[in-house]
């Protein structure tokens, strides 16, 4: 008994089309497009939640941010604050300071001068003075005075007048000292030194001017006077 077997039919354009035209049915795009959509949805929303948490960790890094340059600020406006009264209070202690240390007229100068050499028992042979302003144009103007002289004396009541200067009540400050001679007998001392005058304008005297002292005398250079007794 043999079998027989019944031939494969072969597939045709036309049966294809028929398939796919089966396929192509509205329920079959219905469904195509509500899977379509889904992807989408999904899409938009992975994205949304990327950015809504970038933008959380932005937030927050600019407050951060925020908070350190607010309290970097807190920290540089500390010493501003109560400044109208730090400066009324230094004002009042410079001008304090002025009327209290600093000479009107150099008449007050070289009268101050002449009183610790005279208490020193020193000799004052020579002195000159060079004024110049300072601060021009403004409420604190002063004016500079240079002096430079030369005593005579022993060693130990020159070296009292140089702390004399430092330490008097009027302000003075030692530019330097030159000591001449031998400590066991008399001694010669260049002293330098300076002040300042309250008052905006003085007379100038000229810094070759000499004023030569002699026991018990006094001289007068302008308007400047110094003096000195042994």
């Amino acid at each position: 008994m043999s079998a027989v077997t019944s031939p494969n039919p072969k597939t045709t354009p036309s049966s294809a089309i028929q398939q796919a035209k089966a396929l192509l049915n509205p329920l079959n795009l219905h469904w195509a497009g509500v899977a379509l959509l889904a992807l989408v949805n999904l899409y938009l929303v992975a994205h949304m939640i990327f950015l809504w948490r970038s933008a959380s960790n932005y937030n927050a890094d600019a407050m951060d941010q925020q908070r350190i340059t607010l309290h970097a600020a807190e920290i540089a406006a500390l010493p501003l604050r109560g400044l109208d009264a730090k400066l009324a209070r230094s004002t009042n202690e410079a001008d304090e300071f002025s009327h209290q240390r600093l000479p009107a007229s150099d008449s007050d100068v070289a009268a101050e001068i002449g009183t610790l050499v005279k208490k020193q028992g020193v000799r004052l042979t020579r002195a000159s003075y060079q004024p110049a302003p300072v601060l021009v144009g403004s409420s604190g103007e002063l004016t500079e005075v240079r002096i430079d002289t030369t005593l005579t004396g022993d060693y130990r009541p020159l070296v009292q007048l140089i702390n004399s200067f430092e330490r008097d009540k009027m302000f003075f400050v030692i530019l330097g000292e030159t000591l001449t001679g031998q400590q066991s007998g008399t001694v010669s001392l260049r002293l330098r030194l300076k002040t300042y005058e309250r008052r905006s304008v003085m007379l100038a005297t000229p810094a070759s001017a000499r004023l030569p002292l002699g026991e018990g005398q006094s001289a007068t250079s302008g308007n400047a006077t110094a003096g000195g007794a042994r």
